[in-house]
């Protein structure tokens, strides 16, 4: 086999059609878009629309729903605090909070909060003050000697720029 002998398998490749060259070609004056009318145009797209047939996005039942309250956590592992530490990135005598964590590169933003969860392993002896942890990690945490405490998130400034607790 030679490079120069190499081809597509027949049919593979279309041949482009060219459009509006003229009545002979088959494709002249309006190009095989029909006549008038909404498609006729350009940058018009009908999404899901069937030819008047129900669409399949209105034939499927609708299932599940959107938690408003639902705490959007960052997630770091165990492992990666490990890393950190190893790393000198991160203080294993001082607190570990979302802060420290940010501060060392391990997240980038904290969200609603940060949650330990249990992948990888750990060795050094952590203060971890977090919003959230899995029974794993918390397990990880203690078996190094260390200790894991849940605080409340701060809540978020609400959009009239005050915050909530100042309603006195």
């Amino acid at each position: 086999m030679k490079l120069n002998e190499l081809s597509d398998n027949p049919g593979a490749v279309k041949e482009r059609k060219r459009v509006g060259r003229g009545i002979g070609s088959g494709l002249g004056k309006t190009g095989g878009r029909g006549v008038k009318g909404q498609t006729s145009r350009s940058g018009v797209a009908i999404k899901g629309f069937e030819g008047g047939q129900m669409p399949l996005h209105r034939r499927l039942p609708k299932r599940g729903f959107t938690n408003i309250f639902a705490k959007d956590f960052t997630e770091v592992n165990v492992g990666r605090l490990q890393q950190a530490v190893d790393a000198g990135k991160l203080d294993a005598k001082a607190d570990v909070d979302a802060a420290a964590l940010k501060a060392a590169g391990v997240i980038r933003r904290t969200k609603d909060g940060v949650r330990i969860l249990g992948d990888g392993e750990l060795t050094a002896k952590l203060t971890l003050k977090v919003a959230g942890a899995s029974r794993a990690a918390v397990e990880a945490v203690e078996k190094a000697s260390g200790s894991v405490t849940i605080i409340e998130p701060v809540p978020a400034k609400s959009q009239s720029g005050k915050s909530e607790d100042a309603s006195a």
